[in-house]
Formats: structure tokens, C-alpha cells, sequence
């Protein structure tokens, strides 16, 4: 396979993917920090690390096998556009792949409401209709992120001419190891959406520009 991953981070998924047998990994990431430290963890020549927004790298039409990003879109103003750009960017057959922060969770950004024992009670969702700018604390004051529902994440992609394969609202499980207390909200509401779409076989036939 030969595989982008937008917003590559450290570079883990990049080595994954080459020690599982890809052809080629190409990384694209913003943060200068990251991009340095992925790149001195890795001595791969079959890995391409590039420093740029995802919206800004030019995916080349029908480069890449699987096209990945992980917990990154729920940060991109235009998910429209990075949809349509990994459609074009993929080679029929192709898959994109990716996982965000459940909407559920970037409804209100409140986070878990707990008790005076800090025991967690519930999580608020609100105003989940509305799609947009979310702005919370996260290290520092101003993080931007961009709320959509399920259904603008599912829709988008089946308007650009992809199949749905997958969605997954993963979760921890009953048993929370003792060393990982920190689980144990994940077992009550699905702290990620991961969806998985393929491009067609005749997807030259597909009008992906509504």
C-alpha cells in the first residue's frame, strides 16, 4: 500500500504501517515540534515527513491506497474539503480512514459533571444541532475546535462519492485494569468516532462536487 497520513504527530502510524509491509508513508504536519521529533525517531527511507496544514497539502489524484488521520478533523474549519480532497487523492478501491472526537463530546465541551468526591455523574451534551467554532481550555486558553454531528461526518463523504464501510464509537471495556482509572469514563460514553469509506471501483462515474 502506499499510505497518507494527515497529521502524522510523532509518527507512529507511519512506522506501524512500514513495519506491517507498506510500500511507502507519506506524513503531512503541522506542528514543527512533532514533525522534528518524528522525524528523528524514524530511519526509514519508505517515509516522507511534510510540514503543512492538512487543508493546504495538495493530495495528487490517484496517489495513495488508504489515506488516514487520526483525532485531527474535529481541529479542520473545511471537513468538506479535506473529504473531497481524499477523494481525489485515492486510487479506486482506496479507503479513507479516520477518527475524531465523538460528537457527543464536542457539543458542550464541559466535560464530565461530578459530585464533591469528584466521582464523575454524567456527561452534558447540548446545543448538538448546532455545528461550528468550539473554543475550551485544553494546556492553554483558546483551543479551537469545530463540532459536527454524525450525520454532516457521514453525509459528507457519501455526497462525495464514498461507500461507508465501517463506524465504530469505540469504548473501554467493563473490566478497567487497575493501573488505567482513567478508563472508566470511556466505558460510559464513546470518547471517539472512527468511520471508514471506501472510493469505488467506478468512481469515474461519481459527481463529487455538490
Amino acid at each position: 500500500m502506499t499510505i497518507l497520513d494527515l497529521g502524522s504527530g510523532f509518527g507512529e502510524f507511519c512506522r506501524f504501517a512500514r513495519e506491517r509491509g507498506a510500500a511507502s508513508v507519506t506524513g503531512v504536519e503541522i506542528s514543527t515540534r512533532m514533525l522534528a521529533e518524528a522525524k528523528n525517531q524514524t530511519g526509514d527511507s519508505g517515509i516522507t515527513y511534510l510540514n503543512a496544514a492538512i487543508e493546504d497539502h495538495p493530495i495528487g489524484g490517484n496517489a495513495f491506497d488508504l489515506i488516514v488521520s487520526r483525532l485531527t478533523l474535529h481541529y479542520i474549519k473545511d471537513y468538506r474539503g479535506v473529504v473531497l480532497a481524499a477523494f481525489r487523492g485515492l486510487r479506486e478501491g482506496g479507503s479513507f480512514v479516520f477518527s475524531v472526537e465523538h460528537p457527543i463530546c464536542t457539543a458542550l465541551l464541559k466535560g464530565w459533571q461530578e459530585d464533591a468526591a469528584r466521582n464523575k455523574l454524567f456527561w452534558p451534551v447540548d446545543d448538538y444541532q448546532k455545528e461550528g467554532e468550539r473554543t475550551h481550555h485544553w494546556f492553554v486558553d483558546g483551543v479551537v475546535k469545530y463540532h459536527r454531528t454524525v450525520e454532516t461526518y457521514v453525509n459528507t463523504l457519501l455526497a462525495a462519492g464514498f461507500r461507508l464501510t465501517r463506524l465504530l464509537e469505540p469504548r473501554a471495556g467493563a473490566a478497567i485494569p487497575a493501573d488505567r482509572p482513567d478508563l472508566a469514563g470511556a466505558a460510559r460514553r464513546p470518547p471517539l468516532l472512527v468511520i471508514a469509506a471506501r472510493k469505488p471501483a467506478n468512481a469515474g462515474a461519481a459527481d463529487n462536487s455538490q
